[in-house]
């Protein structure tokens, strides 16, 4: 038995000016990519672990994940997609991947409907299984040219190679048992927010969460999955939705009807409405003198690197220092100028220097970098290893990185937007985060499991970033509407 496996992973942000080349992906090939993925925390580790399991030989002729930011270039996609479309073709007899569900390219608003048409084209009855990130904006596409769809349960992701595990065990049941899934898509008119979709606290997503796996309990069925959906992309099935894998097309359909009927009738939970950021500013002040211990955390959800942001945008930070607030840290801000000129400057010396709000954000104002002065406090490569528990191990770079103390706030620059996975995007620079007295991260929830321990209180801040939780900011115009709550009075009924 021969099994072709890859992994693909991008979440498009349509609104982000930040390009997505070939190199965005750092792509490992063939054997490297093997290599890469057996023994991680992927969906993908969990494909390799099932075919070493069988004895099947394997190929995996790419693995690639790119932060989120605008759409795939043509070159990248043909590049990556055409790696794996050549390996279905010399033989297969399985193909799992290990793909996100929202990746838009320069060409296909649907890049993972198109990478899998391709397959179809050369394979067609091959069994082929999908894991998808908990954010897909799943397709009909999508669904009909795969024989099983499954997705994350956690946000923060903490369960990629569970997913990949029952992606592959139908996969197995459909190879030993003769097993034909048929699947159902069910696609309430929802945008829902990023913010409500916390799996760890009690709510709306939790609840929703079980619901699946109460599904998932009855006789017949395989798989269920609620997406949340990625809102910050302009394509027409943007949103929530549920896939439903079944033994007939029946209990598929009633599965996923009757998940969606529970979603729509709280689609409300769904809603997040932000504050503005000087009532974020007056609370961190109240936070910082009531009693307690550790940083009082802000998140700069309107800029944050994991949903396509430039991580430059100053508006928390100025508001920070206008407020008068000191004890503050900062970042990752990504600034390659400000980067360079800290280096130039060199470990000790003293400098005023634009900082941020370098990349112009297409529908929002320009603002000039935020003028700083202080001391070159640091100076590194940027280079870590995340000790958990998303990604645990994994080795990562923010390109070079420096730190600016002014006195009230020591601010890190690096060289590439990142996201705060772990305390050592600080302490690799010298910065112990847990001796702040107000922390800011830009970030939305990946960081949550690591700082929010350490942390008295987290409050969350709007900027005016391209990762807004305000969808009024956006110019959408392939989104089909009505679709709440941009249209309140969207109305809605499962078949």
């Amino acid at each position: 038995m021969h099994i072709v496996t890859a992994r693909l992973n991008h979440e498009t942000n349509t609104f982000s000016p930040l390009a997505t080349p070939l190199a965005a992906f750092a792509p490992v090939w063939g054997e490297a990519a093997r290599a890469a993925g057996t023994g991680s925390a992927t969906a993908l580790g969990a494909f390799l672990d099932f075919a070493a399991a069988r004895g099947a030989s394997v190929a995996v002729p790419v693995t690639a994940h790119a932060n989120p930011s605008g759409p795939v270039s043509d070159a990248a996609f043909e590049a990556l997609a055409g790696a794996i479309l050549a390996a279905v073709a010399q033989r297969c007899d399985a193909i799992l991947l290990d793909l996100h569900g929202a990746m838009v390219t320069q060409s296909h608003d649907d890049g993972e409907g198109e990478l899998l048409a391709r397959i179809r084209a050369i394979a067609p009855e091959v069994p082929l299984g999908v894991a998808l990130d908990l954010h897909a904006n799943v397709t009909p596409r999508m669904v009909a040219l795969s024989d099983v769809i499954v997705g994350f349960r956690t946000y923060p992701h903490v369960d990629m190679a569970e997913t990949g595990a029952r992606v592959a065990g139908i996969v197995g049941r459909m190879l030993d048992q003769g097993l034909r899934p048929h699947q159902a898509w069910c696609h309430p008119p929802q945008l829902a927010h990023t913010l409500r979709m916390d799996t760890r606290v009690p709510g709306i997503m939790a609840d929703l969460v079980a619901a699946t796996r109460a599904a998932e309990a009855r006789p017949g069925i395989l798989a269920a999955t609620l997406f949340g959906g990625f809102g910050l992309a302009d394509l027409a099935e943007t949103g929530a939705s549920i896939v439903v894998a079944a033994e007939s097309l029946e209990a598929a359909e009633a599965a996923a009807s009757g998940l969606g009927a529970q979603l729509w009738q709280r689609r409300a939970e769904f809603v997040y409405d932000e504050a503005p950021l000087a009532a974020s500013i007056a609370a961190a002040r109240r936070a910082v003198d009531a009693p307690g211990t550790g940083p009082v955390l802000l998140l700069d959800h309107g800029d944050n690197c994991m949903s396509g942001g430039t991580c430059d945008v100053m508006d928390v930070l100025a508001a920070c220092l206008e407020a008068g607030l000191t004890g503050i840290v900062a970042g990752p801000i990504c600034d390659p100028a400000a980067v360079a000129a800290l280096f130039e400057a060199g470990l000790g010396a003293r400098l005023r220097l634009g900082v941020g709000n370098r990349v112009g954000l297409p529908g929002f104002p320009r603002q000039e970098p935020l003028a700083l002065a202080g001391t070159v406090a640091a100076l590194g490569d940027g280079a870590y290893v995340i000790t958990g528990p998303t990604y645990t191990g994994q080795r990562c770079s923010m390109g070079r990185a420096a730190v600016l103390d002014t006195g009230g706030a020591r601010i890190l620059v690096t060289e590439q937007p990142h996201e705060p996975w772990d305390l050592a995007v600080f302490t690799s620079s010298g910065i112990d985060p847990r001796e702040a007295g107000i922390l800011i991260l830009k970030s939305r929830m990946y960081c949550r499991p690591v700082f929010e321990p350490i942390a008295r209180a987290v409050i969350e801040c709007a900027s005016a970033g391209v990762t807004s939780s305000d969808y009024r900011l956006f110019p959408f115009s392939k989104l089909a509407r009505p679709i709440y709550p941009l249209d309140p009075d969207a109305a809605w009924a499962p078949r």
